[in-house]
């Protein structure tokens, strides 16, 4: 690898440290540090969310499955999109006045304040779950920043995964939720100007070299050159449906994203940061899947072993030393702002609803924040230790993890704001059954008919509202 990359990577890297060491310089209460004390503007959060929500997954898994499957890979990215635009459209104002009107400090801590009586074993069930997919989502990152340097440098992947993993758990520990949103800001246009060059550039060498697009998919064959992947009847409907479950996972469950909104300030913010969301969102998915359709029209199926790192290879393959740092830089980007996220939820958890909140365990907001960086480091450890260990692939894991934590608690976030008769029983419930169906659907057979991205959101909502009926909650007097 040129050495030009090589310096702009280290300068990327040592400009996230430098952001965590400036905010370690702040007198960081426990709101600032969990969740900015409402302090940041919209536009930075947005930038925050749009960056945390697009991950390894984007970059990597996501253009590896369209460069495999061609055109019907689109709905992936549909139905992502969908829930974006719900997200912004129609959660994020109820979000933010939730945490104005409860001060809470994580989508956990809200769901509890809501049930007063069972807040207790809400929080210990919801804690528990976030941890346990949390950090298999945080390998998964991981293991996206070793896999990306190994195929850009030969870098070893164990000692790529550990250096980069140590700066994101450096600068995540410094300045919490501070930290993370602005290293995210800087991350996110890395990650749209890399969607915006890569599919250009791409384009033009395929003009260069006179390929056509549609024989280059055609010749791919399982109907790559079609949107529906030349399926009709049950598996097209079941294919559209996997793909654009995705969808669900967006709806207000994943705490990383939710904890965005509940970080504005006034709906003046909201708004900007809304319309800031949705023009980063639409550009980055275009590009995302333009570029895995040229790169299915460049390199050949079995061009490369893994089909997760077709856009490193097309980065390094097509674009000059330092133009290919800055994108592999947003590559990397995309995966430390999620990781930081993660990581950030991960320790929000453990520290402010396991151990200040459920164990009730006084302490004062600068020594929760001690405590917080601890947790912090522990975390990314054990996160850094399944990464090096697990075999599985990025596609997988996400998957895996979105349907545990997005489905499950997407339910019950719109059981609460769209159900007035949702209960705490129901509430209860639905966590405790997302939780196992969504490792037990992704381990059955049924997997490969209906993904547990769907499955798990409709087993969660039918059980939400029948046992919310069952064992509604005393009213009030």
């Amino acid at each position: 690898m040129h050495t030009i990359i090589y310096v702009e990577i280290a300068v990327y890297l040592l400009a996230m440290l430098a952001i965590g060491i400036y905010f370690t310089k702040k007198d960081l209460s426990h709101n600032d540090f969990f969740l900015g004390g409402n302090k940041l503007p919209g536009w930075a959060l947005a930038f925050s969310e749009r960056a945390t929500g697009e991950s390894a997954y984007m970059f990597l898994g996501a253009i590896g499955f369209i460069y495999v499957s061609g055109l019907s890979g689109v709905w992936i990215l549909s139905g992502m999109f969908l829930g974006v635009v719900f997200s912004w459209l129609f959660l994020s104002k109820r979000f933010m006045d939730e945490q104005k009107r409860y001060q809470v400090n994580s989508l956990t801590d809200y769901i509890a304040v809501k049930f007063p009586k069972y807040s207790g074993i809400i929080r210990w069930l919801a804690s528990m779950a976030i941890v346990l997919f949390f950090v298999c989502y945080l390998a998964a990152q991981f293991s996206g920043m070793g896999k990306t340097i190994y195929s850009l440098s030969g870098f070893n992947i164990t000692w790529g995964t550990i250096i980069i993993a140590a700066i994101i758990i450096a600068y995540s520990c410094m300045g919490g939720f501070m930290s993370v949103v602005w290293t995210d800001t800087v991350q996110s246009f890395l990650m749209l100007a890399s969607f915006i060059i890569v599919p250009i550039v791409a384009y033009m060498e395929i003009q260069d070299q006179g390929l056509s697009i549609s024989s280059s998919l055609a010749a791919m064959g399982n109907g790559a050159d079609s949107w529906v992947g030349g399926l009709n009847g049950f598996a097209l409907g079941a294919m559209l449906f996997t793909n654009l479950s995705w969808f669900f996972g967006w709806l207000g469950g994943q705490p990383q994203l939710s904890s965005r909104f509940m970080a504005l300030s006034d709906e003046k913010e909201r708004i900007s940061g809304r319309n800031m969301a949705l023009v980063w969102t639409l550009i980055v998915y275009v590009g995302a899947f333009l570029s895995s359709i040229f790169a299915s029209t460049l390199y050949k199926q079995g061009t490369i072993d893994d089909p997760e790192l077709i856009l490193p290879h097309m980065v390094f393959d097509l674009l000059p030393p330092w133009v290919a740092g800055i994108i592999l830089a947003g590559i990397l980007a995309a995966i430390m702002s999620t990781a930081s996220s993660q990581l950030l939820v991960i320790t929000t958890s453990i520290s402010e609803d396991i151990i200040h909140k459920t164990l009730k365990v006084k302490i004062s907001s600068s020594g929760l924040v001690r405590l917080s960086r601890v947790v912090a480091v522990i975390s990314g450890i054990v996160g850094i230790i399944i990464s090096l260990k697990s075999g599985s692939v990025i596609y997988s894991l996400v998957s895996f993890a979105w349907a545990g934590i997005g489905n499950t608690f997407s339910v019950v976030i719109l059981l609460i704001f769209f159900w007035k008769r949702v209960s705490g029983i129901g509430v209860i419930a639905t966590i405790v059954v997302g939780f196992l169906s969504a490792i037990i659907w992704s381990l059955s057979p049924l997997e490969a008919i209906v993904s547990a991205k769907a499955a798990t959101f409709f087993i969660c909502l039918i059980v939400g509202v029948i046992f919310s009926l069952l064992f509604p909650d005393e009213k009030q007097g």
